[in-house]
């Protein structure tokens, strides 16, 4: 449930653009064993529990961890929402089992290795590295708490419901009273009075009250010492013994404080991630992946955004957001081709360049030297106006390949859309 996003809560009045670049913004997204180890750092109530990579690895965590327990929750571990409903490609239905100790071994070797996919995932699903196996908590009463950004207050906001364990997002439409919303002030940090209208709103059955606004602030003390962009728990869940305990959460961190967050930035898992957005990052380009046809390379964001719609306009669909920048080098420019190319979905490329910083004479050569590499077998249309664009043309006509020239965007588009269903 955790997994989904809070699109609906805090991004209400973002316009179509603000979408784009909220979706540009690299965030780095951690398992849920990773999330439970560090919240455990911090003094945050999390179930005990251990992951697992191996069949073996499972069976010594049974016998070492989890000696006396009757009962087990056995959890696949990818980086996506909607685990517990989802279906392995082996037939095996749901990611997430309660089941006894002895069980446990057996399901975790078929669920190991496997292909799961869930509503988020896509139908291409994402493969299950490891299991997380935790205990079995009774759990009387189920909260939801989420701490994001939030440009209103421009700071921290604490959003809490006192029924969780379900879609929060369903909760908002169904019943907004319930959903509370606290604005922390970025300079003086969470107060008590802050913590006790977090739990007022949580309305806890038998936990602690003060125990219960502790968490509260350690929490919010996780999110900013470890630079979190979202620390989502849900659900946030009461306990037998009353205490509340971090039952499941998901946490993203600001790419911007890698530097500074070198240990949790060291758990990115990039086999969960689109192996073309890995390279680009790599490379240092600004890549999303989509599921379109035409393969885009352009400079400059808004220019990309330009050249998807007037794609869409001509009747074709991107393949892909890629931004070479204002100052990519050939070596760059090569590393984009290659991207463009591993996808086997594109059937033409569009190359649409304005120089002003970024030189027209540099994306030829960098067009020319990645023909030698990579062997392109999809049309290119190329268009190229600004700085040296002269020069460029020139590098492309003596290169002796096989290219589609555009004279505007327009024209560009048309052919590439063309040149895509041949």
């Amino acid at each position: 449930m955790v997994r989904g996003s809070l699109g609906k809560l805090a991004s209400r009045a973002l316009s179509v653009a603000g979408k784009w670049q909220h979706q540009q913004l690299r965030r780095l997204n951690i398992h849920e064993y990773q999330g439970a180890e560090l919240m455990g750092k911090y003094g945050i109530n999390v179930p005990r529990g251990a992951a697992a990579g191996s069949v073996q690895e499972v069976k010594d965590t049974l016998k070492n961890v989890f000696p006396s327990e009757k009962e087990i929750v056995v959890k696949s571990q990818i980086l996506a929402g909607g685990r517990g409903l989802g279906t392995f490609k082996s037939g095996l239905q749901g990611g997430v089992h309660i089941v006894k100790l002895d069980e446990a071994e057996s399901l975790a070797a078929k669920m190991l290795g496997q292909i799961l996919v869930t509503k988020q995932t896509g139908p291409q699903g994402k493969i299950v590295s490891k299991v997380y196996l935790c205990e079995k908590l009774s759990l009387v009463n189920e909260m939801y708490f989420a701490i994001t950004l939030d440009r209103n207050t421009a700071g921290p906001l604490i959003i809490a419901c006192s029924k969780g364990g379900t879609s929060i997002e369903d909760l908002a439409e169904k019943y907004p009273d319930m959903i509370i919303k606290v604005p922390i002030d970025v300079f003086k940090g969470i107060t008590d009075e802050d913590a006790a209208k977090v739990v007022d709103g949580l309305a806890p059955k038998t936990a602690d009250r003060q125990s219960s606004i502790e968490q509260i602030k350690k929490l919010y003390e996780l999110f900013c010492k470890s630079d979190c962009t979202l620390l989502e728990i849900n659900p946030l869940a009461e306990t037998a013994d009353n205490k509340l305990v971090a039952a499941d959460a998901k946490l993203n961190f600001d790419d911007n404080a890698a530097f500074r967050q070198k240990e949790i930035f060291a758990l990115r898992d990039t086999t969960q991630e689109d192996p073309r957005e890995v390279a680009a990052a790599k490379a240092d380009l600004n890549y999303i992946g989509l599921d379109g046809e035409i393969g885009c390379m352009v400079n400059g964001a808004g220019l990309a955004m330009a050249t998807m719609d007037i794609i869409k306009l001509h009747g074709g669909t991107p393949a892909n957001f890629l931004d070479v920048g204002g100052s990519a080098s050939e070596g760059q420019v090569v590393e984009a081709f290659k991207i463009l190319t591993s996808d086997d979905r594109v059937k033409a490329i569009l190359v649409n360049i304005f120089g002003g910083i970024m030189k027209c004479d540099v994306i030829a050569s960098g067009i020319v030297n990645a023909a030698k590499q990579v062997d392109l077998k999809v049309p290119v249309v190329v268009r190229l106006e600004g700085t040296n664009v002269d020069q460029g043309k020139r590098i492309l006509k003596e290169s002796g390949m096989t290219l589609i020239t555009a004279e505007d965007l327009d024209d560009a588009a048309e052919k590439a859309v063309k040149a895509s269903v041949k």
